[in-house]
């Protein structure tokens, strides 16, 4: 073992109140969060330094969370990044294009604490710090 790092995880939500509870909780598990309000923001975030999960909004003016995914799974980097989907869009049809999309962790809004850790602890193995 040579050390620990923290692990980073990237939002994207156009709603800063969504942002700040989710930086909120991932901070209290030890994650290294960066925030974004916009698609387009993070994609070039995620060009310059890729994170070790994101989590992204659906719904959001100007380029929706559906273009981000598509981006996402067209870059041979990128596309390995673990996704997790937060979204107020719970119906039938919204979970069938997700799906579609490649998307298989979604967290549904308002968010759930222990949920949110589950998707997390199942897609990097667990808490915010891991071995180099």
């Amino acid at each position: 073992m040579t050390g620990t790092r923290s692990r980073t995880v990237l939002i994207v939500d156009d709603d800063a109140l969504n942002r700040k509870l989710l930086e909120t909780l991932l901070a209290a598990d030890g994650y290294v969060v960066r925030s974004f309000s916009s698609g387009g923001e993070a994609l070039a975030d995620i060009a310059a330094q890729a994170p070790d999960a994101i989590l992204l909004d659906v719904m959001m003016p100007g380029m929706d969370g559906f273009e981000v995914v598509r981006r996402l799974k067209v870059h041979p980097v990128l596309r390995h990044v673990p996704l997790i989907v937060v979204t107020a869009l719970d119906d039938e049809a919204s979970r069938r294009r997700l799906a579609g999309a490649g998307i298989e962790h979604i967290v549904a809004k308002p968010i759930d604490r222990w949920q949110l850790k589950a998707h997390l602890t199942a897609l990097l193995g667990g808490a915010g710090d891991r071995d180099d």
